[in-house]
C-alpha cells in the first residue's frame, strides 16, 4: 500500500526558508514521477513542482528561482527546499506519486494517483 509522509512545515516570517519532506513507502519510488502540490484557503490545488525518475524538473513560474525539489533515493524521500519565501507561499503542502508510465513529469493534479495527508506552511509578512 502507497502511504506518503510530509513533514517539515510551519510558521515563518517573509523572507525565510523551510524544507519540506516526504517519505514514500509501500513501492519503490524511483521508479515514478513525484511532485508538490498545494492549496490555499478557498483556491484549487496547484502544481509547485515535479522531478522525472531521472532527475528533470519543472516548476510553477511562481516558485521559480525560490523552491528546489529533490529526492534522496535511497531513503525513499522528497523534498522541497523553499527559500525567500512570500506570504503568497502560504498553503497546505501536498506531495504526490505519479500515475502514469508514459510521461515524465507533471504539474498537473491529474496526473497523480497517490497523496500525502499534507503539511502546512505559513509565512507571514
Amino acid at each position: 500500500q502507497v502511504q506518503l509522509v510530509e513533514s517539515g512545515g510551519g510558521s515563518v516570517q517573509a523572507g525565510g526558508s523551510l524544507r519540506l519532506s516526504c517519505v514514500a513507502s509501500g513501492y519503490d519510488s524511483s521508479t515514478y514521477y513525484m511532485g508538490w502540490f498545494r492549496q490555499a484557503p478557498g483556491k484549487e490545488r496547484e502544481g509547485v513542482a515535479t522531478r522525472s525518475r531521472l532527475g528533470v524538473t519543472s516548476y510553477a513560474d511562481s516558485v521559480k528561482g525560490r523552491f528546489t525539489i529533490s529526492r534522496d533515493n535511497a531513503k525513499n524521500t522528497l523534498y522541497l527546499q523553499m527559500n525567500s519565501l512570500k506570504p503568497d507561499d502560504t498553503a497546505m503542502y501536498y506531495c504526490a506519486k505519479g500515475s502514469s508510465r508514459t510521461i515524465a513529469y507533471s504539474l498537473k493534479e491529474s496526473s497523480y494517483s497517490d497523496w500525502g495527508q499534507g503539511t502546512q506552511v505559513t509565512v507571514s509578512s
